[in-house]
This record gives C-alpha cells, structure tokens and sequence, in this order.
C-alpha cells in the first residue's frame, strides 16, 4: 500500500513555529509553574494584567494570539491558574498557554483537542470569557482585525467565538508604530506616541459587531495600557484611566471620536508597580475588606489574615488603611483577634509591619490577640512585636486568643 516512505529532518517539521521540540508541549512532564519567568512591567504587561482582573474564577477562558497572550504569564505569576480553565483555538486545554511564536502550545495541558472540536465547544457556549486583541476600534465599539487596505488578514475563529463568549474582554495598545511608555513609581508615563491611531471614526471591515453585542447585553470591554473603555447601550464610556495619564492630552487627542466620558475611575494602583499585585484575594474574595469583620455587642474586631503573604511596604499600608477606614466608622476603640494562620512575612518588612502594629494599638485599640497553629510564626513574629515594645500575645488556638480578648475586657470593665 506504500511505495515510498520520506523522512524528514527535524529542522523541516518544527513543532511549533518558534520550537523545534519540546517534550513539555507535547505533555511528556509537567513544567513547575514557579519557574517560568514574570513578564517584564511595560505596556504589554500593564494590558495583560488589567484584563486579569476580569478573569472568571471556576470558568473556561480563551486567549487570542497577540497581546491577550499575555494574561496566562499574569496568570500563572498572579497564582490564580488552579481556579480557572485557559484556552487557545489550536486545541489545548488547560494549563499556560504559550506566547509568540510558540502561540497555539501550552504547558500542563488536561487535554489537547483537534481544532474543530474545540469550536464545538466554543460555538456550543463553553466560553465564560474570551480575552482577544484588537486593531482598530470606532465609536460603535465594532472591531477589524481583518482587513486593512489591500491586506487582508481574514476572521480566523475571531468571529466564533466573539459571537458566544459570555464576556468580551479586548486587548491593546491606545496607539500603534512606535509607541513607547514608562511604567515607574505606580504610574504611566507616555514617552513616545504611536504614529498610528487604533481608535478611529470608522473601522475598516467589521470582524466584531459592538451595537449587536451592546443589544444582547453582551459585557463588552476594550483595555489599553492607558485606559479601559466598556461598550454600553449609550455607546463607548471611558470608565478607567491609568494613574499619570491626562484625559484630554494622553486620550481625546488620539481618538478620532469622542467617548461617553463620565466621571472615569482611577486604574488599580498596583497594576503599575512591579510587584505581585495579589490578584488571587481580589478574585476569590479575599481581599482586605473582606477580612474584616466587628461584634459590636462584644466591641472585638476579627482581623482574618489567613493564607495572606506580606511582601512590600504597600502590602503593609493596606492592612492598616483598612483598619483605619473600619476604626473611623466604629467610633471607639475596641479589641481586636488576628487570625495568622499559614500567614508568611517577608524578612524586609518584618520591622514595617511591626512599627504598624504598635501604631494601630497605641491609637486604636483596647487589647489585641492573635492566634496561629505555626510555632515558628509565634517565635519569629513575637520577636519582631517586642523589638517594637508590643506585648505579642500571641497564641496556638483561637479559643485562647478570644479567651485572652474576653478576661482583658471584663478586668477593665471590673475596674471601672
């Protein structure tokens, strides 16, 4: 049945166009995700990690090629890839999809498909969130990634998967040709403006229809390293802008129409510091806010620092404002429980956070205890308390740390 068997080189066959081979892509082993490098804090990295926050925690996600290639990186970095489900149209399922050339491979993948199976599911409603690039952009919130002049780049799965995405989440640069930024001391700075504007009148060919999707309720977002445009049934509303950028100077004067420009947010701070921004308690509700509870009837605060790690000075300054914001609004002081069970202190910070401690106890608080199952934690973190003359009361269970809050309150009741 075969009359001639060709064998070709392994330079003709390359497995993806940027790999000759790799046993990872191919699921031989699994990659230990600490070990892939962050991306560096420019623009790309500022876009990828604002379309992160929108990702949807337990849902499927697919990444377009291009700038959305960066969201599995902040992904992976941010901690947040065992609560979601990453995708690419090439069939992988799972795991880190790969950037750049390598686009279409991943490592730790659950499953590889063949293509066409992987549109039944998209076609078929799978996707909670598809995160794509965008080329231009006009004042209906229509997107061309297809054509441009005599070129024509074509759909691809653009069109698919744009049209049963639950959410639409558009990634991109404001300006194109030569744009050049500077990311430092939590803002943006433009150095350089693109020669090309992305933002324009008309688009050239329509490959993603914004008044259809505005008409089907379909949440729509275009997110740029300088701004985040929504597309709602009034039209384009600028509703973010990044810290550093001026409305009129960096934004209108690039546009070729003018947006629904409201009372705009600032972008989240941390998006332009170089840090891990800790997007896993942002996602999973875990945030400071929610870790702060009051019993008015027993005027004890519970403070639930559980699984939080505490790397930067910013870190710290967030536990207190938190702090300070719910003390404001109880009036008094009161007593307050910690919970510091599987909670990690970098060394660096170890004096800041103490310095906070004594701070918050001096002005705010009646007694504090704090609890954690951790024997090296009490040693280590007791220490740095009384380098700052605060009385650690630091204790194994929560009961006795309440017990401790409890006794304090009636002795002082008692002496009254």
């Amino acid at each position: 049945m075969v009359d001639c068997v060709v064998i070709a080189q392994p330079q003709h066959h390359h497995q993806t166009y940027g790999t000759t081979y790799s046993p990872a892509f191919a699921g031989e082993f699994k990659v230990a995700l600490d070990m892939l490098a962050p991306m560096t804090l420019d623009e790309r990295k500022v876009i990828a990690r604002r379309a992160a926050f929108e990702l949807p925690m337990g849902g499927v996600v697919n990444l377009g090629i291009g700038m959305p290639e960066g969201v599995a990186a902040v992904a992976n970095e941010e901690r947040v890839l065992s609560y979601l489900t990453l995708t690419a149209e090439p069939g992988v399922i799972g795991g880190v999809p790969q950037s750049g050339l390598d686009f279409g491979a991943a490592v730790n993948t659950e499953a590889v498909l063949h293509q066409n199976q992987q549109f039944d599911f998209y076609d078929g409603g799978g996707l909670d969130m598809a995160c794509l690039g965008m080329a231009e952009v006009d004042a209906e919130g229509h997107v061309n990634v297809s054509r441009f002049g005599p070129k024509l780049a074509g759909a691809g799965g653009f069109i698919n998967i744009t049209q049963n995405a639950r959410k639409l989440v558009f990634a991109g640069t404001f300006t194109a040709g030569g744009l050049q930024t500077e990311v430092k001391d939590g803002k943006l700075r433009i150095v350089k403006e693109g020669r090309s504007k992305k933002f324009v009148k008309k688009v050239e060919q329509i490959t993603f229809n914004g008044a259809f999707a505005a008409e089907n309720d379909q949440p729509v977002l275009y997110v740029t390293e300088r701004c985040v445009f929504r597309r709602s049934r009034q039209g384009m509303e600028l509703i973010e802008v990044a810290p550093g950028i001026d409305i009129e100077r960096d934004i209108l004067a690039h546009m070729d129409f003018r947006p629904i420009v409201k009372k705009p947010a600032e972008m989240e701070a941390r998006i332009f510091r170089d840090e891990p921004m800790q997007l896993d308690e942002t996602l999973l509700g875990l945030g400071m806010s929610q870790r702060v509870s009051y019993d008015a009837q027993r005027n004890v605060m519970f403070l639930n620092m559980e699984g939080m790690h505490v790397k930067t000075r910013d870190d710290v300054d967030r536990v207190r404002r938190v702090i300070e914001e719910r003390a404001a609004a109880i009036g008094k002081k009161f007593a307050l429980v910690v919970n510091y069970d599987d909670f990690t202190i970098d060394a660096a910070v170890a004096d800041t956070y103490a310095a906070m401690v004594r701070y918050m106890e001096t002005h705010y608080y009646t007694t504090a205890s704090r609890y954690t199952t951790s024997a090296f934690l009490r040693l280590k973190l007791g220490e740095a308390l009384s380098r700052r003359r605060v009385k650690p009361h630091i204790f194994e269970t929560r009961e006795d740390a309440h017990a401790h809050v409890d006794g304090h309150e009636r002795q002082t009741s008692g002496s009254k």
